[in-house]
């Protein structure tokens, strides 16, 4: 199996859930159709689509719009908004050269496998399409990160191997963008310290099912109650108010033709 369907298998994306505990990650995202500045009559990629927040942005923009999401879940909310999404693999897109353009947010460091991705995102664009993302980037959710290793070695599981997601260096990442074919315009880290809408254990229950799997379900709450006080100190104030340590990357790239 995968990195990429073992990574599918752990995580089970539920729009309910994503909508209470993370409705922020649609929100703070918005910057990214400024940079894409979608036009009427273009055809645009929403790659790793959820339930469809963002993609109704471009859609409302006069774009023709095709949201694809590993998730069935997500995408048949996505569809509930009368978009046209579709249920793919990021790591094995099948489109040829038929989009202006390939948004992308909060998804691409879900997907192991980046060269993969990036392939699939270059044969998608038409010559000099652009690509426009923001995914987590080096030192993203580090705290939590840690927080979650420590409990979980204590238990005698591997973190390691549960990790789910890919934080790269922006260098490192250029250079792949590049080895794909793009020219990248603009590329940097972006530290984002940001507040949650409620406790961190939503936040965990929602983004951290990989890890949280590695532990008995009867000990999935036990877990979740140790990493919050592992985290309290650092991420949650004197208000009770829970924040996450990211740290975006955002890119702007044109594929070559």
């Amino acid at each position: 199996m995968s990195p990429q369907a073992v990574q599918q298998a752990s995580q089970h994306w539920d729009p309910l859930r994503y909508n209470k505990n993370a409705g922020f990650v649609a929100e703070l995202g918005a910057p990214l159709l400024d940079l894409l500045q979608p036009a009427r009559g273009e055809r645009v990629l929403d790659l790793g689509c959820g339930e469809g927040a963002l993609t109704a942005k471009i859609a409302a923009a006069g774009a023709e719009v095709v949201g694809v999401d590993s998730s069935p879940e997500q995408v048949a909310a996505a569809k509930a908004r009368g978009l046209d999404a579709r249920v793919m693999n990021g790591e094995a897109l099948t489109f040829e050269a038929e989009f202006d353009a390939v948004l992308s947010n909060a998804a691409l460091h879900w997907m192991l496998d980046p060269d993969a991705v990036l392939r699939g995102v270059a044969a998608a664009l038409k010559p000099g399409g652009r690509f426009v993302a923001e995914m987590g980037g080096q030192g993203n959710v580090e705290t939590i990160t840690r927080a979650l290793f420590a409990s979980l070695q204590a238990r005698g599981a591997d973190p390691v191997k549960a990790c789910p997601w890919y934080f790269p260096a922006p260098e490192a990442y250029q250079a792949k963008l590049e080895a794909a074919g793009f020219a990248v315009g603009s590329i940097a880290l972006i530290p984002r310290p940001t507040p949650l809408p409620g406790e961190i254990g939503g936040w965990l229950e929602t983004f951290a099912e990989a890890f949280l799997k590695q532990v008995p379900a009867d000990d999935g709450p036990a877990l979740i109650a140790e990493v919050a006080e592992r985290l309290r100190p650092s991420l949650c104030d004197s208000e009770g108010q829970w924040s996450a340590d990211y740290v975006r990357l955002r890119f702007v790239a044109r594929l070559a033709g």
